[in-house]
C-alpha cells in the first residue's frame, strides 16, 4: 500500500477539475527526483490512475540509477520516461508535450557556498534551455519553480513579503547566485512569454515540510525531524529568533499543479504559508510532536533583532486569484513527516534483512 495515499487522496481532492488538461497528453519535468519531483510524479500517478487520464510524463534527471534506487516504485512506473541528461544540455525528447515543469535545481546551500559560479549558470543555463525545448515541443503551459530568494533579504518590519516587493539579493555577495539566478531566469521566461507566446507562469517557493524532504541539508526543520528521530536532543545552530513558516508537500503539490494549470501567464505566485514562528519554535514543535521531554538546544543567546534573517511570504494573491489555502497544520505536517520516515527506515531496514538471507 502507498504510505503516502492519504496525502495524495487530499492532493487529487482538491485538483480533481484540474487534471482533464492532462487527459492523454504528455508532461515534461526538469528535477523531477529531487523533494518537488518526486511530490509531483506520485501526485500525477495518483491522479493518472484514479481518473484514466491516459497520460505520460517524461522526467529529467542525471542519474536515473540512483533515482531508481531512491524511489523504485516512480522508476518503474510504466507512465514515467527517465531522461539521463544535464539541464543545461539535454537533448531534446522527441514528439510534443503539452505541459513543461522546469523544477531543477537544487536549494543546495553547500552548492551555492562553493560553487556559486556552478550555481548561478545550472538556473540560468538549465532555464533558457528547457525553455527552448517547451516552444519546440509546442507546449501550452511553462511552470517554473522559483524561490522566495528573489526578494533578498526581508527586512525585519516586513512581516510578510509580497510579490510587488522590489527587494533583490546582493549582486556582489557571491552567495546571491541562487536567488539571482532565479531573479534571471524569471526574466527568461518573460521574455520567452513575449516572444513566443509561451503560456509561462512562475512559483516562488519558501519553506516547505513533508515526506521526501532531506533531513540532512541546510532546512532547519528537516535537520529538527532527524534529531528528534534519532532521539535528541534537538539542536538549533543559531540563536533561534529568525522567523519561518511551511507549508506541509501535499498543500505544495495542490499549489503548484493549480498554478501550472490555471495561473496567469508571465505572472509570479508566493508558495508557502503566512503562519511565521522562531526557528526555536519550530524545533519546539517538532518535540512536542514526538515527546515533550525531548531537549531542545540553542547554540547562542539572541542579541537583537537587527541581522535577523526572516523568511515569511504573504500568500493572498494565490488565494485570491486562484483560491489556494492552507489546509493541513503545521503540527500535522511534522507529525506525518515524521511518520512517514519512520516507516520508510523500517521498511529499508526489513528490505536489507530478507537481502542479507539470501
Amino acid at each position: 500500500m502507498n504510505r503516502l495515499a492519504e496525502d495524495l487522496d487530499h492532493v487529487l481532492a482538491h485538483t480533481r477539475e484540474l487534471w482533464e488538461d492532462l487527459r492523454g497528453k504528455r508532461l515534461f519535468i526538469t528535477g523531477g527526483t529531487g523533494f518537488f519531483g518526486c511530490w509531483l510524479l506520485e501526485s500525477f500517478l495518483w491522479a493518472d490512475g484514479k481518473l484514466q487520464l491516459g497520460a505520460a510524463a517524461t522526467v529529467l534527471t542525471r542519474d536515473p540509477d540512483a533515482f531508481a534506487r531512491r524511489a523504485p516504485h516512480l522508476a518503474a512506473s510504466p507512465k514515467i520516461h527517465l531522461l539521463a541528461g544535464d539541464v543545461r544540455s539535454f537533448e531534446f525528447p522527441r514528439g510534443g508535450f503539452t505541459h513543461v515543469i522546469h523544477a531543477a535545481t537544487a536549494a543546495s546551500a553547500a552548492l551555492n557556498e562553493a560553487a556559486p559560479e556552478e550555481m548561478f549558470d545550472t538556473i540560468v543555463g538549465g532555464t533558457q534551455r528547457t525553455l527552448d525545448f517547451a516552444v519546440q515541443a509546442g507546449a501550452a503551459r511553462f511552470l517554473f519553480t522559483s524561490s522566495g530568494a528573489v526578494y533578498g533579504r526581508q527586512p525585519p518590519d516586513l512581516a510578510r513579503i509580497p510579490e510587488e516587493y522590489a527587494g533583490a539579493p546582493d549582486p556582489l555577495d557571491p552567495t546571491s547566485a541562487y536567488g539571482e539566478g532565479k531573479r534571471a531566469a524569471e526574466l527568461l521566461c518573460a521574455l520567452s512569454h513575449r516572444r513566443d507566446g509561451l503560456a509561462a507562469v512562475i512559483a516562488r517557493c519558501f519553506a516547505f515540510v513533508g515526506p521526501w524532504l532531506p533531513l540532512d541539508a541546510h532546512f532547519a526543520i528537516g535537520n529538527f525531524i532527524r534529531d528528534a528521530l534519532n532521539g535528541g536532543p534537538i539542536r538549533v545552530s543559531g540563536d533561534g529568533t529568525p522567523y519561518r513558516s511551511y507549508l506541509y508537500a501535499a498543500d505544495l503539490a495542490v499549489w503548484l499543479w493549480t498554478i501550472l494549470f490555471r495561473g496567469r501567464p508571465c505572472r509570479t505566485y508566493n508558495v508557502g504559508s503566512e503562519d511565521a514562528l522562531t526557528i526555536a519554535d519550530t524545533a519546539r514543535l517538532v518535540a512536542s510532536a514526538v515527546d515533550p521531554r525531548l531537549p531542545v538546544e540553542i547554540a547562542r543567546a539572541p542579541k537583537d533583532r537587527t541581522g535577523t534573517s526572516n523568511y515569511v511570504p504573504s500568500i493572498a494573491r494565490a488565494g485570491d486569484e486562484l483560491g489556494l489555502t492552507l489546509r493541513v497544520s503545521l503540527r500535522d505536517a511534522v507529525v506525518k513527516t515524521l511518520q512517514w520516515h519512520r516507516a520508510r527506515a523500517e521498511s529499508l531496514q526489513s528490505a536489507y534483512e530478507v537481502s542479507a538471507h539470501l
